[in-house]
């Protein structure tokens, strides 16, 4: 009777096998992690994007309502009205030059007092890392969240042009008052971010506002 002959893997054949076997779930585990990364970073991409698509949007719409008049037509420099007023909302800083805040005025009366109230004044600047809004004198709220992206630069530069038009009526003793000049206004705006959890995630944004209400000069009150 021949000897029975033993049947399977030798120590060295397991030991091979384990060490494959950890090589390919290290390759794995290193896929897997990659992955979620890549797919961490493209959340964290999406979610500055979209904040500061957001803060952009709304500087945008405020910033064009800037210098609203509700009685530009019947008391402003155009009027022949004895009474006739300046635009009380028209000033903008900054008038030129870039910064990292704006300040501006447009009226939200119902009825139209032709005075600045304390609501109508607007405007956003940087702080700490922060888009801050102006709701109302020294009433200043953050725009954007600090817990998910810093903001490191906030750029607002305005753009004028000035255009001198023909007088168009006399001023008091017959004279003709200075020629008009109106001023079309634009406002640049740049916004950068990078995320609070991964700084190598930046972002950036820019916007041209056209402010809706020239500024106009002169006229037959002048």
């Amino acid at each position: 009777m021949q000897g029975s002959r033993e049947l399977g893997f030798t120590i060295i054949e397991l030991m091979v096998g384990i060490a494959l076997a950890l090589l390919i779930a290290a390759a794995a585990t290193l896929l897997l992690s990659s992955h979620i990364n890549e797919n961490r970073r493209l959340l964290l991409e999406v979610r500055v994007t979209q904040d500061l698509r957001s803060a952009a949007d709304l500087i945008v719409r405020q910033t064009r309502r800037a210098g609203h008049w509700g009685a530009a037509s019947t008391l402003g420099l155009w009027s022949t009205a004895a009474n006739a007023l300046p635009n009380p909302y028209s000033a903008l800083t900054p008038e030129t030059g870039a910064s990292d805040t704006i300040a501006f005025r447009y009226s939200q009366d119902a009825s139209e007092n032709n005075a600045v109230d304390d609501n109508e004044l607007v405007g956003f600047r940087l702080r700490s890392g922060v888009i801050e809004a102006q709701l109302g004198d020294r009433n200043w709220q953050a725009l954007t969240d600090s817990s998910t992206l810093v903001v490191t630069r906030l750029r607002i530069e305005p753009r004028v042009q000035t255009a001198t038009l023909e007088p168009a009526c006399a001023c008091t003793g017959g004279a003709l008052c200075p020629a008009p000049q109106v001023q079309v206004r634009s406002i640049e705006i740049e916004i950068s971010a990078q995320a609070v959890s991964d700084a190598s995630v930046l972002r950036a944004v820019r916007s041209t506002v056209r402010l809706r209400n020239d500024n106009v000069g002169g006229g037959c009150h002048a």
